[in-house]
């Protein structure tokens, strides 16, 4: 079984090109905002519940689907790169599925904070991810996020041999889909 990173700041066409490779591999997508979403209706993003909680659903999630006939998963995330929790949290997730090293693949995508900034707005994030709709709020996370965080590489990933960056700028999520496609030789 295969599993595809896709990581990168927010509202950088994460989910999107997820559903693209979805429809084009018969992967299943499991974009973060599924868990994240559920546990928000109990807990705020800050109390310590909802990053417990986060945590454990997704990975038994991925517990059930690394040991499953599934074909393959891909799993979104913004993914801190300087905070060692997240490649803590990142390679617990990978080792479930590395039976063999090629298993798994990381697609980055980065994105203009302009841009980013407007596709926050979009009706497919929106449809998806009910903590986006205080836009507000959702545009003030993005922007502390990019201030906080480093959250795209500089030639300098954990994991060289799979990986793939790719500039979403003026790319749909399509475009962005068959660029991962065929980069990593995917069915």
């Amino acid at each position: 079984m295969e599993l595809i990173i896709i990581f990168g700041p927010p509202a950088v066409g994460k989910m999107a090109v997820g559903f693209e490779l979805e429809k084009m591999t018969g992967y299943r997508l499991f974009h973060n905002h599924m868990t994240l979403e559920l546990v928000n209706h109990f807990f705020d993003w800050d109390e310590p519940q909802f990053r417990k909680l986060v945590t454990e659903f997704r990975t038994r999630i991925f517990e059930e689907v690394a040991e499953s006939k599934l074909p393959g998963l891909i799993f979104t995330y913004v993914w801190a790169l300087d905070q060692s929790g997240d490649k803590e949290e990142m390679d617990r997730y990978c080792k479930l599925f590395k039976k063999k090293p090629e298993d798994v693949y990381f697609a980055e995508l980065y994105a203009d904070q302009n841009i980013r900034l407007a596709r926050n707005k979009t009706e497919l994030r929106l449809k998806h991810k009910r903590s986006k709709n205080n836009l507000n709020r959702s545009e003030a996370r993005l922007l502390d996020c990019d201030k906080k965080y480093i959250l795209n590489t500089n030639g300098d990933f954990f994991y060289p041999g799979k990986h793939i960056k790719i500039n979403t700028n003026y790319m749909s999520a399509l475009e962005t889909a068959r660029t991962i496609i065929n980069k990593f030789g995917l069915k």
